[in-house]
């Protein structure tokens, strides 16, 4: 992906469907929790600013469809671990060195930082940072939303790191019990930025465990990953994986995968399924949640002590990242990506 200048846009939109009229909403803070509500579809979204700008729930008719482990949000801002859905960056999914290269240099990082860590990096530094601003905190009568802003270049430890100045936009949008979160980056810096940003949502079913779950992936093309989970270069069919690619137990699976060559026949009519994005649901199809990425790319983690799963549109090539460039006056977005979860 090159930019000629300075904004890279993604949407991750997660959607519950229920019946109710249109009205009304409301957004409020109190300490660290802003709440975006939309009464007719019974639907709440909390979201941590101050813990990497998290939506940490998503309460329909008082069950969250979000991972939450915790007791309170005190002791998720304490120690943060996986649950709602973070943002991954400046870069998403595993490096396969301490190290990223761009516009024909390595960057290595130091890591007597900390803020970086492992022989494989993954998932950037600023999943749970605390310097978000929130910017604007709305409704009116056909939604409610926020945005808040993230200064990247105002943390010299970052920008030891991650040497290219940017600022990261997010606005949380609840409409019809629909959550969508738009995210914008602009490159401040005076010459191209490696970018390649991804969400972790952990999404959940509240009417049944994990073992009731199947899992349906319309895409072609299974990566082979090492010990490392780094991919291998070697590819498979995906029915090498599954029997049945549309419809898999998740009990029989303990999944950190990644598929490519994904279904993309939209069909015609509104009742017509959308193939091009995994879908997770239970056996006996009471509920689902799915998930799509435009991108082409997919990456799925299950595991079994988890349950929950997430399928984030992470990049497949680890160790490489796009461009985002910073060139001239004129700004312009990059074609949205999207998830949504129904």
């Amino acid at each position: 992906m090159t930019l000629t200048c300075g904004c890279l846009a993604a949407v991750l939109s997660v959607g519950v469907s229920v019946s109710a009229s249109a009205q009304p909403y409301s957004a409020r803070q109190s300490g660290d929790v802003v709440q975006l509500e939309d009464t007719p579809h019974q639907t709440v979204v909390s979201i941590v600013p101050s813990v990497g700008n998290q939506a940490i729930e998503m309460k329909v008719k008082g069950h969250n469809v979000f991972r939450w482990t915790y007791a309170s949000v005190a002791d998720f801002k304490a120690k943060p671990g996986m649950a709602g859905v973070p943002l991954l960056a400046p870069w998403a999914d595993i490096l396969d060195e301490q190290a990223f290269y761009a516009n024909g240099r390595r960057y290595a990082f130091d890591m007597e930082l900390g803020n970086v860590r492992g022989a494989r990096p993954g998932h950037g530094f600023l999943t749970t940072v605390d310097q978000w601003q929130v910017t604007d905190l709305r409704a009116d009568p056909r939604s409610a939303w926020v945005t808040s802003t993230l200064d990247v270049f105002r943390d010299p430890a970052w920008m030891q790191q991650f040497p290219f100045a940017h600022r990261i936009t997010m606005t949380y949008r609840l409409q019809e019990g629909v959550l969508e979160v738009a995210t914008a980056i602009e490159n401040l810096s005076a010459e191209p930025m490696p970018v390649s940003i991804g969400f972790h949502p952990y999404v959940k079913l509240t009417d049944s465990t994990r073992d009731e779950w199947t899992i349906s992936i319309p895409a072609k093309t299974h990566w082979l990953l090492a010990q490392t989970k780094l991919p291998t270069g070697e590819t498979e069919p995906i029915e090498r994986l599954f029997r049945d690619p549309q419809s898999a137990a998740l009990k029989d699976y303990n999944l950190d995968d990644v598929f490519t060559d994904l279904v993309r026949d939209h069909g015609q009519g509104a009742a017509a399924r959308d193939p091009d994005r995994p879908e997770l649901s239970r056996v006996d199809g009471v509920g689902s949640q799915s998930v799509r990425d435009r991108a082409g790319q997919q990456r799925v983690f299950a595991e079994p002590s988890r349950g929950a799963a997430t399928i984030t549109p992470e990049a497949l090539s680890r160790s490489r990242l796009h461009l985002l460039r910073a060139a001239g006056r004129h700004r312009q977005r990059s074609e949205p990506r999207a998830q949504r979860v129904i």
